[in-house]
């Protein structure tokens, strides 16, 4: 059973300025999140320094940053190019 997906409003505010394209990117990545976190071409891994947060990636640049809420949840933090990962 896939994971339920839900938003943070960061991850809202961030996602308006994303391209049309990065937004199609993203549907099909958010997709595979919640059939398959680890799916290989996530990339998925855990934030470094981090105990709950991960990271995927959507395309080359853009990354979502997430965390499970329990077994069936995760959050989706933020999404936004790769130095969305030095505001962490």
């Amino acid at each position: 059973m896939p994971y339920q997906l839900t938003f943070t409003p960061r991850f809202e505010k961030h996602f308006r300025r994303l391209t049309a394209d990065e937004k199609r990117q993203l549907k099909n990545k958010l997709e595979l999140l919640a059939e398959n976190p680890p799916h290989p071409s996530l990339r998925t891994k855990r934030i470094q320094g981090t105990r709950d947060l991960f990271e995927c990636s959507v395309n080359m640049d853009v990354r979502i940053i997430w965390f499970y809420e329990n077994e069936m949840m995760i959050i989706l933090v933020d999404v936004g190019h790769h130095d969305i990962l030095k505001r962490i």
